[in-house]
């Protein structure tokens, strides 16, 4: 899911850069109004940005994420048509005020989905994730927009941005984008004590845990489906390994088994649980005879 979103902020941040950095070139000579003109233009944007922070809260809320992002990229590929081939100042910057409130839109909407997504032992990494994903696509961007203006002009690199932005639109359909839920993100305490008599040291490792299973006859079709999407939680909380297993003698019985680092690791794993993490459990739960797994093992790398 996150990565999703940080896919969505390189590919409006790569080509959305060209109209900034094409913006000096498009005042100096195409409206012939020098570095005024650019900062004029310049604060056009910074006015379409702040009027669209007061209310952008509300129009995410009225039409959708990927609607508002669809909407937004649509006008700002626009706005770069009209810069491209319009050399006319009192149309260039009220369609750059229109420009600033669809990249508040874009950038706004991107970072707080990417944080909305991420627990929060990982929400400072998915920040600074976004940052690098906008940034960085956005400085690499102005310097090739920069080389193509050279090579075919100021419209046509223009011009190719905007297609490209207006493409971005058809980015929804295999990266649609979307806020984590309150159960996804809210850590709680994990349910299952940790029995171990003599615990390894932090750095001992690495681990592997079986947890296993007997579930109920004719409930295996139904059990596999609910146990194997714990494999993302797990993965996405440390563990390097993951897989389930059927018993060859004893069809109903299964055994998940799943490797983490080190014993510092898994205990920060556990840390980690979130209510949706204990609501696929519980799934899964339902599944077994008596309603509780059968065995917990926890094993170390043997030196």
């Amino acid at each position: 899911m996150i990565l999703a979103q940080l896919l969505r902020t390189v590919g409006c941040g790569a080509v959305g850069s060209a109209l900034f950095a094409l913006m000096p070139p498009v005042a100096a000579h195409h409206l012939g109004l020098g570095a005024a003109g650019f900062g004029a233009m310049m604060g056009c944007i910074g006015m379409g940005a702040v009027a669209a922070g007061l209310f952008l809260d509300r129009v995410r809320a009225w039409c959708g994420l990927d609607r508002l992002v669809a909407s937004a990229c649509v006008c700002f590929a626009l706005v770069m048509v009209v810069t491209a081939h319009v050399h006319v100042a009192a149309v260039v910057f009220p369609a750059l005020i229109l420009a600033g409130g669809a990249w508040m839109a874009l950038m706004a909407t991107f970072n707080t989905a990417t944080q909305a997504s991420a627990p929060p032992w990982v929400r400072s990494r998915a920040a600074a994730l976004h940052a690098l994903s906008a940034l960085g696509s956005f400085a690499t961007g102005s310097a090739v927009w920069g080389a193509a203006s050279e090579i075919a002009g100021v419209p046509a690199a223009l011009t190719v941005a905007a297609l490209l932005m207006a493409g971005n639109v058809t980015l929804i359909r295999w990266f649609p984008l979307r806020m984590g839920t309150p159960t996804e993100v809210t850590p709680i305490a994990h349910w299952r004590d940790l029995l171990i008599s003599n615990p390894p040291l932090p750095d001992d490792g690495p681990v592997a845990v079986e947890i296993h299973y007997q579930v109920r006859p004719g409930s295996a079709a139904a059990f596999l489906p609910a146990v194997r999407q714990l494999r993302a939680s797990k993965r996405q909380d440390g563990a390097i390994f993951w897989q389930v297993y059927r018993d060859l003698s004893e069809p109903n019985r299964f055994v998940e088994r799943f490797i983490v680092g080190s014993w510092a690791d898994y205990l920060r794993q556990r840390a980690r649980t979130t209510i949706a993490d204990q609501e696929t459990e519980t799934r899964v739960l339902a599944h077994l005879e008596g309603g509780a797994i059968k065995a917990l093992r926890h094993y170390i790398v043997a030196e």
